[in-house]
Formats: C-alpha cells, sequence, structure tokens
C-alpha cells in the first residue's frame, strides 16, 4: 500500500500546478454536468483547498473569462511561489475518530458551514486529488432529492443522528441513516445492531421520551415520517424470549451501549400521555420558560421569545382570538400557524419554568415555510418577518379584500395622501399584528431625467437598518520573547479584514515595539500544539478564523535557523508521580525560539536558552535561588547572546560556578533543572540532560526542533505558568467594555443612513411615467406613521453571489427614551414620539456557526433576563448592550409619560 502511495505520489509531481489545475478543472465539469439523485461527493477541509488553490493559481493572471472550476469560488494568490500541499487532512472537521461509533461512523463537528469550513467535491475530482496528495480521513456524503417538488439535489452533508433505545432491557446504541431510507431499512438497521428478528420488533417515533407514532409504513421515508436530528426511536421488543432480549451485538464497546434509567421509570414514562410535567408552584413568576433547542433552532426560540414578550400578543394569544382566524384566506395557513403559536405562548406562559419542546411549532412551521425545514441554522430576522407576516394573514379581520386602486399624490397635501393610503391599507389588511406593528413611511421617487416627482405612502412591518460596512477587523495574538525580556502579552491591532499575514505583522510590530534586529514569527496554535507556521507574508488574513488562537514570537533576524518548539506537558491526573512518558498530555502554549544552523547545536545551549525564555515566569521566591549546574563550561565559547543573564531581564539570576562538577551527568543538581525531552526519529525521546556537551544531530529535511517539558507538580509551584495558559481567541465575543466603545456607532446614526436619499441599484430602477423608460432615480424615506411596537434590524449580514460576511460593528442603542420625533415626517401629531427597549435578539459568533439569544425585560418585574434556549437567567441592565445586538424591540412610551418627559 506504502509503495502504491509513492508511485502516485511520484506520478503527482511530474504534474506542474497548472496541468493539476487543468486537469481538476475539466474531471469536475465533466462530473457537475451529470451529477444525479444518488451520487457521492466528499467534505474536504477549506484549509487544505484553499492551500491547493493558491498552488495551482499562484501562476495564473486574473482572466474574469476564466470560468474554470478552481476559479468560479476563489481568487488567485498572486504569483509567490508556493510550496505543494502535504497530504489531505480533515482532521479539523471530525470529533476524535478514536471514539466514533461504528454505527454513526466518522462524525464531523456539527457547526460546520460550507465555503469557510469546507468545500464539496465530486467523488471524481476527490478520487483525483487522494491519488495524488493521499490523507484523509475519507467523509463521503449522498446527494439526495429536496425542496417541495423533490426535484432539487442537494449534498446531505448530515444524515440522521438517532438514538436506538430498546425497551424493556434498555440498550442503546447512536445511528446515523439518510433522511431518504425507508422505515424498513430503519428497521434492518435496528435488528442488526441489536440481534434482533423484525418479527420480534415494534419501533416508535420517541422524539421526547413519547410515543408520537407506530413506525409500520415500511415505504415511507423518514422525511416524510418527520423524524428529526438526534431525536430517540423506541425498539419495542415483543415477547422477548426467557424475559429478556438474546445477546445484542451491541454490547461491544464500538456501539457505546449502556444501561438507561430502570424498567420501572421507563414503562411509568410511556404511560404517561403528555412527557413529563412541570411542577407549577402558587406565586410562582411566569414567562420565565424557556424553549429547547430541537438542533439548530436558537434563531427560532430566540424570535419566539421576543414575539411571546410582548404584552400585546401575550393577552391577546392568552385570550379567546379563535373567532379572528380567518380559515378562508388564500395567503394565510388556514389559521393552523395562529394556533399553533398561541398554544405555544400560552405554555410559555403558564406557572413553572420547566422548559418546553416548540416541536409542534416548528412542523407547522416546517410545511408553510418549507425554507425552514430541517435542522440547518437560519437567520431569526428572516424567520421574525415570516412569523409576522403569517400571523397577520392567519388573523385578518377582512375576509374578502376590495380592489383598491392607489392614486399617486398629484401635488395634493401629503396628510391626505397618506391618510387616503392607510385607510386603502386598513381596508385590505386589519389584524392584531396590523395594530401592534405596523407603520408607514414616506417615498419619494425623483426622475433623473424629467424631474417627475412620485410620493407614496406605504406601510412597514420592520425597519431593516443599514451599518456602516466596514473594511477592518480587530484581531487579537499573544506577543511572547524569545529573550526572556518581557512576559507575554496580549496584543490587540485592527488589520484590514482582506488583508494578508504582513498586514498583521506590520500592525503587531507597530504595537509591540519589535527592534530592527528583531522579527515576529506568526503560529497558529490548536489543541496546545503548532497548527502551522504562518510565514507566508501573502497568507490571506480571512482564513484566520475569530475563534483560532495566534501567538507571536519576538525572535532575531537570523539567515540559517531552525525552530525549537517547546511543547509543554503535564500529568494526566490519576496518575503516579513517576516520569512515565504515556502519562503526560500537552497543556498550554508551544513556545517558540529560533537556532542558527551555522553553528553546531548542542544540547547545553538549548538548555540555557529555555531557561532564559522562561525566565520571567519564575515566581519570586523561586528566583531567588536559580542554579542550573554544569552549563557555565558547556556553554564557554558559545554566541555571547545566549548569555542567561542578558537583556536585563533577569538580573537576579545566577549561573552556578560548579564547572568541576561532572557536565554529563545526569543527576539533577538544582531544582529548576526543568525536565527537557528532545524528540528524535520515531518519535524517540532523549533527556537534554544527560551529555549537555553533546550535538545534536537532526535530519536535513527536518526544519524545527521539537522538545517536551514536563512540568511536575513541583516546578509548576515555582513557575507562573499561567501565562501560557489560556491563549485569547482571535476575536471574542460578549458584552463590549466601555474601553472598546470609544467610537461607538448610533443607532440614530444607522437611522439617518436609512433615510438618507440615494440612487436606485441599476437592477431596480423605477419606471417613470413621465418618460415611459426605466431610470435610475433617486429615492428619498421618512417615516410618517409609528408603530405601538417598533422592530429594527440591524443589517449585520451581507450577502453576494459567493460570499457572505457578517458586520461586526458595534451599535450603540438607547435602552430608554428613544427620540424619534425629529424623524417623523408628519407633523399631524405634535407629542413626542418616544420608545423603550423591552426585548432583542443576538447573533454571538460567525456566519452559519454562531448562536442566538434574546434578552428580555418582564415589565411586571421591570427586570431583564437573558433567554438561551432551555436557560433562562437574570442578568444588569448593562449587559443588554453588546455587539451582538441584531434585532430591537421597542416599545412606545405611554403618552403621559412622554408629555411629563417633555
Amino acid at each position: 500500500m506504502a509503495a502504491v502511495s509513492m508511485r502516485s505520489r511520484s506520478r503527482s509531481m511530474e504534474l506542474s500546478p497548472e496541468e493539476e489545475r487543468i486537469l481538476i478543472r475539466d474531471i469536475a465539469l465533466a462530473a457537475e454536468a451529470n451529477s444525479k439523485e444518488g451520487d457521492i461527493f466528499y467534505l474536504l477541509t477549506q484549509r487544505w483547498w484553499q492551500h491547493w488553490i493558491d498552488y495551482v493559481n499562484q501562476d495564473q493572471p486574473n482572466n474574469p473569462n476564466d470560468v474554470s472550476f478552481v476559479s468560479e469560488h476563489y481568487d488567485s494568490a498572486g504569483s509567490s511561489t508556493l510550496k505543494r500541499p502535504a497530504g489531505i487532512d480533515n482532521s479539523d472537521l471530525i470529533y476524535d475518530a478514536a471514539s466514533a461509533d461504528t454505527n454513526s461512523g466518522i462524525d464531523i463537528h456539527d457547526t460546520l458551514l460550507e465555503g469557510r469550513d469546507y468545500v464539496l467535491l465530486p467523488q471524481e475530482v476527490w478520487n483525483q486529488l487522494h491519488t495524488w496528495y493521499g490523507g484523509g480521513p475519507t467523509l463521503p456524503r449522498k446527494v439526495i432529492s429536496s425542496g417541495l417538488s423533490q426535484t432539487e439535489m442537494a449534498v446531505e452533508v448530515y444524515p440522521l443522528r438517532l438514538q436506538l433505545l430498546v425497551m424493556p432491557k434498555g440498550d442503546r446504541s447512536i445511528i446515523r441513516i439518510s433522511k431518504k431510507e425507508t422505515i424498513a431499512e430503519l428497521h434492518r438497521s435496528a435488528c442488526d445492531i441489536f440481534d434482533l428478528s423484525m418479527e420480534q420488533v415494534c419501533i416508535w417515533d420517541y422524539y421526547g421520551r413519547r410515543k408520537h407514532a407506530l413506525m409500520n409504513d415500511m415505504d415511507k421515508t423518514l422525511d416524510d415520517a418527520n423524524i428529526q436530528m438526534d431525536q430517540d426511536i423506541l425498539v419495542e421488543v415483543l415477547n422477548p424470549v426467557n424475559g429478556g432480549l438474546s445477546a445484542t451485538k451491541g454490547a461491544s464497546r464500538s456501539y457505546s451501549v449502556e444501561l438507561i434509567q430502570s424498567q420501572g421509570l421507563i414503562a411509568r414514562e410511556l404511560d404517561t400521555p403528555y412527557g413529563t410535567i412541570g411542577v407549577s408552584t402558587r406565586g410562582s413568576s411566569c414567562g420565565l420558560t424557556g424553549l429547547q433547542n430541537l438542533g439548530n433552532t436558537c434563531f427560532m426560540n430566540s424570535a419566539i421569545q421576543c414575539l411571546v414578550h410582548t404584552p400585546e400578543f401575550a393577552r391577546y394569544f392568552r385570550e379567546d382570538y379563535h373567532q379572528e382566524i380567518n380559515w378562508q384566506n388564500p395567503l394565510g395557513m388556514v389559521g393552523e400557524l395562529a394556533l399553533a403559536f398561541g398554544e405555544l405562548l400560552r405554555k410559555l406562559w403558564a406557572p413553572g419554568r420547566t422548559p418546553v419542546a416548540p416541536r409542534p411549532f416548528k412542523t407547522k412551521l416546517a410545511r408553510f415555510a418549507p425554507q425552514f425545514s430541517g435542522y440547518n441554522q437560519h437567520d431569526s430576522q428572516e424567520l421574525l418577518a415570516f412569523l409576522l407576516d403569517g400571523l397577520h394573514e392567519d388573523l385578518n379581520r377582512v375576509k374578502h379584500k376590495p380592489y383598491i386602486k392607489s392614486r399617486d399624490a398629484d401635488g395634493r397635501p401629503d396628510e391626505d395622501v397618506a391618510d387616503e393610503y392607510w385607510a386603502n391599507h386598513i381596508a385590505r389588511n386589519d389584524s392584531i399584528i396590523v395594530d401592534v406593528c405596523q407603520g408607514q413611511y414616506k417615498s419619494t421617487l425623483v426622475c433623473p431625467i424629467c424631474n417627475k416627482v412620485s410620493v407614496t405612502f406605504d406601510p412597514f412591518m420592520y425597519l431593516s437598518l443599514p451599518l456602516q460596512s466596514t473594511t477592518t477587523r480587530t484581531m487579537t495574538v499573544t506577543v511572547f520573547t524569545s529573550d526572556g525580556s518581557a512576559l507575554p502579552s496580549a496584543c490587540t491591532v485592527t488589520v484590514p479584514k482582506q488583508g494578508r499575514c504582513r498586514d498583521l505583522i506590520q500592525m503587531l510590530s507597530n504595537a509591540s515595539s519589535v527592534k530592527h534586529s528583531e522579527k515576529l514569527l506568526l503560529v497558529e496554535i490548536q489543541h496546545h500544539m503548532i497548527q502551522r507556521f504562518l510565514e507566508d507574508p501573502l497568507i490571506s488574513l480571512s482564513t484566520i478564523k475569530d475563534d483560532d488562537h495566534l501567538a507571536a514570537f519576538k525572535v532575531p533576524k537570523l539567515a540559517n535557523t531552525k525552530y525549537l518548539q517547546l511543547i509543554h506537558r503535564r500529568r494526566e491526573q490519576g496518575n503516579s508521580d513517576s516520569q512515565i512518558t504515556s502519562g503526560w498530555k500537552p497543556y498550554g502554549t508551544p513556545l517558540v525560539l529560533p537556532i542558527s544552523c551555522d553553528d553546531e547545536i548542542i544540547g547545553g545551549n538549548i538548555l540555557m536558552m529555555v531557561h532564559k525564555m522562561l525566565s520571567p515566569m519564575l515566581r519570586t521566591k523561586s528566583l531567588e535561588h536559580t542554579k542550573i549546574s554544569g552549563l557555565s563550561s558547556a556553554t564557554e565559547g558559545s554566541d555571547p547572546s545566549l548569555d542567561l543573564c542578558s537583556g536585563g531581564a533577569c538580573t537576579d539570576s545566577v549561573v552556578s560556578n560548579s564547572a568541576n562538577k561532572d557536565i554529563t551527568s545526569s543527576k539533577p543538581v538544582s531544582s529548576l533543572e526543568l525536565p527537557l525531552q528532545l524528540v528524535g526519529e520515531n518519535n524517540t525521546c532523549t533527556d537534554l540532560w544527560v551529555g549537555v556537551e553533546k550535538a545534536i544531530r537532526l535530519a536535513s529535511s527536518s526544519t524545527s526542533i521539537l522538545i517536551y517539558v514536563d512540568w511536575s507538580q513541583k516546578f509548576l509551584e515555582k513557575y507562573d505558568t499561567h501565562y501560557l495558559e489560556n491563549l485569547p481567541e482571535v476575536f471574542k465575543y460578549g458584552p463590549v467594555t466601555k474601553k472598546a466603545r470609544t467610537e461607538p456607532l448610533s443607532l440614530y446614526t444607522c437611522l439617518e443612513a436609512f433615510l438618507r436619499e440615494e440612487p436606485l441599484v441599476p437592477e431596480d430602477m423605477w419606471y417613470c411615467p413621465q418618460c415611459k423608460e426605466r431610470r435610475q432615480a433617486s429615492k428619498k424615506l421618512d417615516l410618517w406613521r409609528l408603530p405601538e411596537v417598533l422592530v429594527i434590524h440591524l443589517k449585520r449580514f451581507s450577502y453576494s453571489r459567493s460570499m457572505k460576511h457578517k458586520l461586526e460593528t458595534f451599535v450603540d442603542f438607547p435602552i430608554h427614551d428613544f427620540d424619534l420625533t425629529n424623524y417623523v415626517a408628519s407633523k399631524k401629531n405634535a407629542r413626542r414620539q418616544l420608545y423603550e427597549l423591552y426585548a432583542l435578539t443576538n447573533h454571538i459568533g460567525g456566519m452559519g456557526s454562531g448562536h442566538y439569544t434574546a434578552h428580555i425585560k418582564l415589565l411586571d418585574e421591570n427586570r431583564w433576563y437573558s433567554f438561551d434556549d432551555s436557560c433562562v437567567s437574570p442578568i444588569n441592565e448593562e449587559e443588554v448592550k453588546s455587539g451582538a445586538a441584531y434585532v430591537l424591540f421597542y416599545r412606545r412610551v405611554m403618552t403621559e409619560d412622554a408629555d411629563a418627559s417633555c
């Protein structure tokens, strides 16, 4: 097998990057032209793919007419020579493969996003790349039909993950299965796993540990049966032999079979028709009930909680609203959405705090809005817009909408025209949603050719305010010194969003005062090891994610160097104190030191360099007794820069003068002789304290020297190693401090940008009735009539044909006294337009992989709470504002309050 791999690599090395690019392009185009249901695609980590794209495109000019597969979604990396990628490494996409359940296969992380974390390659493309480069693991996925008409093709990246529970014994196993597989296939798989016959079992949809339906329609697909991700399936054994099941395959370790609850408890749970019922206490607070996350449904949960805690809706849906349901509205959902929402709202306002599973509501939602079916992450604002519109149509009091033709203003007073438009709107749309959430704005269009002015007054349900698009991003990197002159420190800089590593290194160099004789070596840390050296100045910063961890090392500029990687290890809990290599586990942040290859590399020099770099972390008491035995003579005549006390950082440190001791002695003389293990070929470890004068021989192909530092409890007490722990993320979301908000973007500024006059985009030109042609008119919006509840959407997400971006801009929004008086063009109502924030949704994280929460003020208690799926907890008002705010809910301040504030 190794010989085959070597031959494959040899053949690929004969191809130039251009030849590889053209061959893959041709294979990809042919594969995509013939794609069909049942085809296999393969996941490939985005980082490796981007490296290969840059490699094969490095000599390509930017040709807009080149429609090749590899340039369709990515830009050329420039003309800098790039190294050929190493073997394919998909390890960043998967959990620990060693612990994978053989039924579920290799599990990938649940929050991966196509185009950011991975790409999908046709089988033929994967086969060719794998032949050239080898590696893995292999992650195949099947093409299935999707959509309402089942004619759209999609790759099922996340097959259903189901937990099979066997009754009455209580065994269980996890299985991965396509949602397009039939119930019969699920039966067969369950019987194979637990060594049962088809006649022995009945299988139930056991969502929420409750029997929902007997799954006996063998030809029905799991998708049609509404089986959801991570739900339970009950395998009920009929007439078990001798009071139990036969020996199961699931008893092996690979099936992860565990004993769950006792049979009596499970039996009682099955007999309860409504599952677990929360115990309510008289006088307990209402409205503090969380929503269970059914699998990436935090976007739905956050939006629902904000609507449920809108006082007007809470009152309306807890009363008898059935008489207002419009059962015949062709634009509605025959009342089913309103009924499902009303039932969910009542559960959330019932006494008690047992989290509610919104599965019935999710089922209705998927039925009427297929775009929200399945369990992918979605935009909570898009869901909110659908809910408000759908609830309006279901509750529209107008049973027969009259046809009304709107007239242009034609010079009439704005007040008259606005009232006419609003009356026409109410004649067709009259519901609790209109009463509470709908306002009106004035839209003015001016033709740039004939100056024709068109004025209309249109309703709105929410305002989508633009954020000032930033072209920069904030990045935090921990800077280390290699000469022991300073402690590590986190450095936060601002760089171009589409910049390259050279931009980041330049900003860090300026911020950390790098000398002319020094340079910064940038590395990415993952799992306490160095994932990659970011030495290529042309590496795009877009390949560095916000949750990555970076470190930079101040090192001297040397011509011919190798890098010394210092990997910290500590003993796993529960092991004895004897130094057994298998008992040590990496932890903390690895350190990097440059070492010149022009001179002979001696063990004693390495010992001195390591001690020098770690010396700032010595605790004061230990520093007074620092001794490194036998190294003075070992390093005599070496590079003077290796002097332990140079640089002024360790003036209290002393080098022992015991030169007459045996230099090669392995017996520790000082309490500060850290155990250092040199990692050689085949991962063999050599104690560096044995023969400090011996030269270290390295393979010519080796670019790094790997050394383990084993931290026993004795040394952890002498060094303050917390500086090596908890390396900060590149960008961390959370409550924004005052220091970080020195120049915030005001919500008023966003509103002014929304109302500013600007030309229409070419794709949305206006038909001028006077010119009889489409014109790129200028458009001006003005607020005219404001609703009781004003919903404001901050447009954080932007989409293009091939890219998605999230704006991280912090918006300073008022919690109290949001005054819109001066932004309302209508002067008919002279009272002040004051609003107060009572709810908002937050989006934390990046595109696709983020998480939604809600902050809600219970008006009866005058107290804020955080709603994070099932978890509901009180928060201070100061915590409400953050850079994650996404959709804001404001209530109009009562008239008497507004008058009092004048």
